[in-house]
């Protein structure tokens, strides 16, 4: 005996709602295999489940090209700020610039090592050390380090900056919008089990065969178990992966 399968994918869903809505058109109200009640909260869900998952894989294409322009931006700003450590502490060691001027950047004086920028967070702590520091101490005087100088040190620390609140910014509406769409997704699965279940329901009096082929009209779905005969031909396309309702 086939079992009834219902969509588990979000273009499943889609269909099996459409497909509702298309038979409402074809067939007059009172001879629908299901109730305007069902038909009304088809037509109210359907639009804005449908935006909201076109929404989604927007928003998430969108996260993903921003994540790709995030880690460009902070590589390169913590790729010029080592330069800047590192020109730093070549002009101590040949005698340029006295030890004390790692103090201005919150770093031991007998400290040549590199702090670590491996986190964003670090980056950001860091960076701005370092630029505050440079700058008040151009202020006081002293020789600012060049090649890199600290302003263009400044313009790759200030673009990651920007990038990295645009990606944190994005990635708020990318859970926004996941949140939502499952949200809606719980609602199409509840209104397909009561569409489907209606239009089953309809055709009860009928014999199993019958019954099947009626509901295939408004677009359910029967398979075949594996163990069983090769199953009939239920246009198993039309709805794609979905999930076995074993009711």
């Amino acid at each position: 005996m086939p079992y009834r399968r219902l969509p588990n994918t979000d273009s499943a869903r889609l269909r099996a709602l459409k497909r509702a809505v298309e038979m409402s058109k074809e067939i007059p109200p009172f001879k629908l295999a299901f109730s305007m009640k069902t038909l009304v909260k088809i037509q109210a869900l359907l639009p804005a489940f449908e935006n909201s998952i076109s929404h989604q894989r927007q928003t998430l294409v969108n996260q993903n090209e921003k994540a790709r322009t995030n880690q460009d931006t902070a590589r390169k700003a913590r790729l010029y700020i080592t330069h800047f450590l590192k020109v730093m502490n070549m002009a101590i060691s040949r005698g340029e610039l006295p030890a004390e001027t790692r103090t201005f950047y919150g770093i031991a004086s007998d400290d040549a090592s590199i702090p670590s920028l491996t986190t964003e967070n670090e980056l950001v702590a860091w960076g701005k050390r370092i630029i505050d520091g440079e700058e008040y101490r151009i202020r006081k005087g002293s020789t600012p380090v060049t090649n890199p100088s600290i302003a263009v040190v400044k313009v790759r620390y200030e673009k990651f900056l920007e990038t990295r609140n645009h990606y944190r910014t994005i990635n708020r509406r990318a859970t926004e919008c996941v949140s939502k769409t499952s949200d809606m997704r719980s609602e199409a699965d509840e209104l397909i089990t009561t569409l489907w279940n209606e239009i089953e329901a309809r055709y009860s009096s009928l014999p199993e065969e019958e019954k099947r082929a009626e509901a295939e009209k408004y677009g359910l779905v029967y398979v075949y178990r594996k163990n069983e005969m090769a199953r009939k031909d239920l246009s198993p396309t039309l709805f794609g992966d979905d999930r076995e309702d074993n009711r």
